[in-house]
């Protein structure tokens, strides 16, 4: 196999902004700004964005059962939700990349229900879920950008939950991951996998050592290239092919 010309990659971390502009990848800036909110109008409601971080890889961001009050967006890294059982096996739920949101699934109890940690360097965007929820009231498109996030959060739980082979589940996690990346200006076929193979393994209801075969099987094929943990989509159209019948797109 003729070796893939290697370019320069683009780091998946959103610029800040300034006392105007929205950070690259932030969640609610095409919202606002289609209605004529910039950041000093959003600062003369009281809606600030606190900027946090950064977090440490295995630093957590939240806990099960610690009171809600706040989503954030990721601005820079992966984050990854899970929760574990009474006997400390860990169950893997999502992961997130910069421009997504972590917190959606705690709206309706109050209260965190799963883990969030880091899985490298991470920083995010904090906003008081009370007062965006306040801005949805004013501002059409934020409520409309809520409710298609919240979509999006609860099609990411259920896209792999049917009864699918190996091959089939794992890619179309790294098709989604493709999708993902693309939609917040990043490469769509370079891009490191910040996660684990074992946490890869967790969320896609395999085991570790299935994950590596069909990682090598699909790099042996041409079809992906892996060195460590970055990973270039060699053959995009086929890879979209074996991922048909999970994606449906």
């Amino acid at each position: 196999m003729s070796a893939v010309p290697r370019t320069p990659r683009r780091v998946a971390a959103a610029d800040d902004g300034d006392e105007l502009r929205f950070c690259s990848t932030c969640a609610f800036s095409s919202a606002c700004l289609d209605n004529g909110y910039d950041k000093a109008k959003l600062h003369e409601l009281h809606i600030l964005v606190e900027h946090t971080g950064p977090y440490r890889e295995g630093e957590h961001i939240f806990r099960e059962g610690e009171p809600f009050g706040a989503i954030a967006a990721v601005r820079a890294g992966t984050v990854k939700t899970y929760v574990t059982d009474r006997d400390g096996r860990e169950t893997v739920l999502g992961f997130f990349l910069p421009g997504e949101l972590i917190g959606l699934n705690a709206i309706s109890q109050d209260r965190y229900p799963c883990n969030a940690v880091a899985l490298d360097g991470v920083a995010l965007c904090r906003f008081s879920f009370p007062m965006i929820a306040t801005l949805a009231t004013r501002v059409p498109g934020i409520q409309q950008q809520l409710f298609r996030l919240l979509s999006e959060d609860i099609g990411k739980a259920s896209l792999l939950s049917g009864d699918y082979s190996a091959e089939e589940r794992l890619t179309a996690f790294l098709v989604t991951l493709s999708r993902r990346y693309a939609a917040r200006g990043f490469s769509a076929t370079r891009f490191n996998l910040t996660m684990s193979r074992t946490d890869i393994a967790n969320y896609l209801r395999l085991a570790a050592e299935t994950v590596s075969r069909v990682l090598r099987r699909l790099q042996d094929s041409g079809v992906i290239a892996v060195e460590r943990r970055e990973l270039t989509l060699t053959d995009p159209a086929r890879l979209e092919d074996l991922a048909r019948h999970v994606l449906r797109a």
